[in-house]
């Protein structure tokens, strides 16, 4: 009986030996996942900073194009693959601090808010435009986010587009710029939609070369309100949308329009990545509130992810950072050299 028992004991640790393969993937290693729907484009990084700090900056959106915004750390899994690992595995939150950052250092979004101050706004529904203006200003500028800013400008029936206020991330100033427009502003009752357009659209591109020249990542958004078509005829529909079309992607068109003057096709043209139709000025805040969900999820699309790495060795570490919401996920993988790296690394 008992060399039963010694053998049944040689028996499960055989088989236990047998079954532990060092050699074998970890249950928790990365695969490429089945269910899809997100993609991680990286704008910068990995970007490494002693002791062991490893910053990656990037965008995500589904597969349609649109942005991913508001996501937080609990969305994201680490996986890193060093010297010893057949695979990249699994970094739990006690392994590696991580946080997604405050990002003015490396990245701005500006929205240029264009507004229709012609006589038939001034004169009939001014109230109600200022009233959903400062709607909009306070969904889409958060105070604690300085990468958000906001230009607003106007246009009438002048060859002018009309700076009401510079870009900037402090909602009292955008407002009080709301505020002090009168009825007595424009000197030209027509309507230059199709320049407002094409004058907005450079006022994009300036605004991302801007950055791009202090080494800032950039993205804008430009919205355009109107209550009616283009009146001035001084421009081409076409060259208004053409204007829009040679835009990089990571310049945003919205429209909002209002009551029964506007041209729809037109609009929907021109506002390539969303326009709004309010039937009438009482339903313009709902509206612009609308839009600026929109905006505020494209400026919130863009994260600058940090991670303390418990790797201290090794030129060609595989890190892979997969993203999950709701049934999707998307992931990326970057190649970093951890060279140097120590503890006591902070976030």
């Amino acid at each position: 009986m008992k060399q039963l028992t010694l053998f049944s004991f040689l028996l499960v640790a055989l088989l236990f030996n047998a079954c532990k393969d060092d050699d074998q993937p970890h249950n928790d290693c990365f695969t490429e996942p089945n269910r899809i729907g997100l993609n991680l484009t990286i704008l910068e990084g990995p970007t490494i900073s002693l002791p062991a700090k490893i910053s990656v900056f990037f965008k995500v959106q589904d597969d349609n194009g649109n942005p991913v915004g508001f996501l937080t750390e609990e969305n994201f899994l680490i996986y890193e693959k060093g010297l010893n690992d057949a695979c990249p595995r699994i970094i739990s939150e006690f392994e590696a601090k991580r946080k997604i950052s405050a990002k003015e250092q490396v990245f701005s979004h500006t929205t240029v808010l264009v507004l229709d101050l012609s006589g038939s706004v001034l004169e009939t529904s001014l109230t109600q435009l200022q009233q959903a203006a400062v709607t909009f200003i306070d969904e889409v500028i958060d105070t604690a986010d300085a990468s958000k800013k906001m230009g607003i400008w106007w246009f009438d029936g002048a060859d002018t587009l009309h700076q009401l206020v510079a870009p900037t991330a402090d909602p009292f100033v955008l407002k009080a710029g709301i505020n002090s427009i009168i009825p007595g502003m424009s000197t030209d009752n027509s309507t230059d939609l199709y320049g407002a357009v094409i004058k907005a659209a450079a006022e994009a591109k300036d605004i991302l070369t801007e950055f791009q020249a202090q080494d800032i990542a950039s993205a804008a958004s430009v919205v355009i309100f109107t209550d009616g078509r283009d009146r001035a005829n001084r421009y081409l529909r076409q060259d208004a949308i053409n204007a829009v079309n040679s835009s990089p992607q990571d310049i945003t068109f919205f429209t909002i329009g209002v009551g029964n003057e506007i041209e729809v096709s037109d609009l929907t043209a021109i506002g390539r990545n969303g326009f709004a139709q309010a039937a009438t000025v009482t339903q313009l805040s709902s509206i612009f509130k609308q839009v600026a969900t929109l905006v505020a999820n494209e400026a919130n699309s863009y994260y600058l992810f940090e991670y303390c790495s418990p790797i201290r060795s090794g030129t060609s570490n595989t890190l892979v950072i997969e993203v999950f919401e709701g049934n999707s996920t998307g992931y990326i993988e970057k190649i970093f050299d951890a060279t140097g790296f120590t503890g006591g690394c902070q976030l």
